[in-house]
């Protein structure tokens, strides 16, 4: 121990007396080691990326790959559009112990069909659930479904209705469009909703659909209101403008009917039950909406007269008092069920789904195999290119080291230029002499080949 102690006094002092005889490290020699880290660090960046893109390709991207950084963390966290998110058609679960399922056909039909037929029909889960879809009506032009949304508030008994639209999806049959309308592309906005207050015990206020105007422009709606103890208290007709995205409210043809049988008849509607049930749009006149107006005096219903208002509710007319039948157009459409699909067709349907399944399968994965090996291919090529910048880096810093000029930086910098193209020749010829032997290896080839 004593010894290395002295050792290392007298290092230190020889150092102090003779400095120049203990090599100090050269800024070359310095350079040389950072030029190395350099290529580590390049050679781990592109590791990590390698493993990172080999991960999410067998993955399907699917899962992160615990390589992600912040900032693909913050696009992947961007809120998708849910106008773009695609839906598949529903399907009937399979239970395992059965065999086979009825899948249900379907079919369109006109939707206003007898005229003023569409009604809101609740089911059992809707007082539980508190919220309920109803039936939609399509377009004529099958480019918007248009459905009400009911709500129901316990603590008053109360419900309230919103009226949306779904803009149905091109380029796929008009069945499968439906089929696929969902609430997630619904607009944000409802483009009709009832008022939504709670004070009042038992009130109901719905919006039924009735029918589209024969260009789609326009669509008739009822909004309802009344009581669940006491019945319908008033039908009111809506008309929505889509292109210029405003509604009309047809108040207008209610108080004609209580005027017209106020002056002619001398009665007093307001002191009677009555209503009124819009019929659709007429086919004579396709801004009219057709409404039929019914009094509940007794045991049979007495019939009010059948009147017309414009879509705008700024004039009402008077059509007939008889029970005859009005041209009315129905232009609007539904999707029902038509019967089930017979059992051959699904099972066929459903192996031949399977075939292309597995098909689809084979080809990813091959697909998949393919990438990696692009990518494996990709990653040694920037590897090896990393070791060959390392190389030419180490032989230019030698070259450096090997140049004996004066101490002027122009004499120095000429004779690297030199040594520099002289090995740059040397590269060059080499390389040409591997291109001329395997020029000569190909033409042996070809002649085996051709005897």
């Amino acid at each position: 121990m004593l010894y290395a102690v002295l050792g290392v006094i007298a290092a230190f002092c020889a150092f102090i007396q003779w400095g120049d005889e203990i090599p100090l490290p050269t800024q070359n020699d310095i350079n040389v080691k950072e030029a190395k880290y350099v290529s580590q660090v390049q050679k781990r960046d592109e590791k990590t990326k390698f493993i990172q893109k080999r991960i999410e390709l067998k993955h399907d991207n699917s899962n992160p790959s615990g390589f992600m950084t912040v900032e693909e963390y913050e696009q992947l966290s961007v809120p998708k559009d849910r106008m773009s998110i695609e839906i598949e058609v529903p399907k009937i679960p399979t239970p395992a112990d059965m065999a086979y399922v009825p899948q249900p056909s379907y079919k369109i039909v006109k939707y206003n069909n007898p005229p003023g037929s569409p009604e809101i029909s609740l089911n059992k889960t809707f007082y539980e659930r508190r919220q309920q879809n109803a039936q939609g009506i399509v377009s004529p032009d099958f480019k918007k479904l248009v459905y009400p949304s009911i709500y129901y508030y316990p603590d008053s008994a109360s419900t309230a209705c919103d009226l949306f639209v779904i803009n149905l999806e091109d380029a796929k049959s008009n069945v499968h469009k439906i089929l696929t309308a969902n609430i997630i592309h619904r607009l944000s906005e409802p483009i009709l909703s009832t008022d939504k207050k709670i004070d009042n015990y038992y009130t109901f206020r719905t919006l039924t659909p009735i029918d589209f105007s024969s260009d789609g422009t326009k669509l008739l709606v009822k909004e309802k209101i009344g009581n669940s103890k006491d019945g319908i208290w008033k039908t009111t007709p809506i008309v929505y403008d889509f292109n210029n995205a405003v509604s009309y409210s047809l108040q207008e043809v209610r108080d004609a009917i209580v005027y017209y049988w106020q002056e002619n008849e001398n009665i007093n509607l307001d002191d009677k039950r009555w209503d009124i049930y819009p019929l659709g749009f007429s086919q004579d006149y396709p801004d009219w909406v057709i409404v039929k107006a019914v009094a509940y005096t007794g045991s049979a219903p007495v019939n009010l007269g059948t009147w017309a208002v414009n879509s705008k509710g700024e004039q009402s007319r008077l059509i007939t008092l008889k029970n005859s039948n009005i041209q009315i157009s129905i232009n609007g459409f539904k999707l029902v069920k038509d019967g089930v699909i017979p059992p051959t067709i699904s099972e066929q349907e459903e192996k031949q789904l399977k075939r292309i399944d597995k098909e689809n399968k084979k080809i990813k994965k091959q697909q998949q195999k393919n990438e990696i090996k692009e990518l494996e291919k990709s990653y040694k090529a920037r590897i090896k290119q990393i070791n060959e910048e390392l190389r030419d880096t180490q032989k230019d810093y030698s070259l450096k080291n090997k140049i004996q000029g004066s101490t002027s930086e122009n004499d120095i910098l000429i004779k690297y230029e030199e040594l520099k193209l002289q090995q740059e020749q040397k590269e060059q010829e080499k390389i040409e002499k591997q291109r001329q032997k395997e020029l000569e290896r190909v033409e042996k080839e070809k002649l085996k080949n051709s005897n």
